[in-house]
């Protein structure tokens, strides 16, 4: 690596809220493409990496970490940037929603995007059924406490919660792209709304921007993406 990191990513996939931090961090990154319409993250030498499969992966002079959210507390703490420091009042409250924000926002993500790895293909619709209503439970509590505007999930002040926030909510919106999506609307959560509307601003994201094709205002009015290399889906 020229850079201290390499990012192992495919355009607008999880490996999205890593570039957008260490973007807003300002750290020299290299980037690998995971092609993912060659199944590149099923290859052998990817799997060294991460033995699940599963995009992204950081390499770093530790090691590759892999998981989103490992990955994001990994940096933030390495790089004393973009979340509560270690001994910070507000330390607990940031760690219990970023692992909300991990272990049941996307988890349940997940369930609604590739409902046919979890079911019958027959019954991926309604499942996603099942899971809308806790996917808008979701958002309604973490609307409550962004009104409270703690530091850490505050519009005018980054972290690296809300940009995992404002990614998952950017695909809540697109995907998938042959199901009902009408259920989410952004004014549900306005103050969520607010964090996004300025997080599309910042240089960090006109930097992913560029990078992955992903339009003028990929959180608050997103389109598919139109990477120069790489897919999606």
């Amino acid at each position: 690596m020229n850079a201290p990191y390499c990012l192992h990513y495919a355009p607008d996939n999880a490996s999205l809220v890593i570039r957008l931090a260490l973007e807003e961090m300002g750290v020299p990154y290299d980037t690998a493409l995971v092609d993912r319409r060659r199944d590149a993250q099923n290859s052998a030498t990817y799997r060294t990496l991460n033995p699940n499969g599963l995009i992204p992966v950081l390499e770093t002079p530790q090691g590759p970490i892999f998981e989103t959210a490992a990955i994001l507390l990994w940096l933030a703490d390495t790089h004393s940037q973009l979340a509560p420091a270690l001994h910070s009042p507000d330390r607990a409250a940031f760690l219990k929603w970023l692992f909300f924000a991990s272990n049941t926002l996307h988890a349940d993500l997940r369930i609604l995007f590739y409902a046919d790895k979890y079911i019958d293909g027959a019954q991926a619709e309604v499942l996603r059924a099942g899971i809308r209503p806790r996917l808008r439970q979701h958002l309604r509590v973490l609307d409550a406490e962004a009104k409270k505007a703690p530091g850490w999930l505050h519009s005018d002040q980054p972290s690296v919660l809300t940009y995992y926030l404002a990614c998952q909510m950017r695909w809540m919106a697109l995907y998938p792209a042959r199901s009902d999506r009408s259920w989410y609307q952004l004014a549900d959560t306005p103050h969520l709304q607010k964090i996004l509307m300025l997080l599309e601003s910042r240089p960090a994201t006109r930097a992913a921007i560029a990078a992955e094709g992903l339009g003028v205002t990929p959180f608050t009015s997103p389109t598919y993406a139109t990477p120069q290399e790489g897919s999606a889906t």
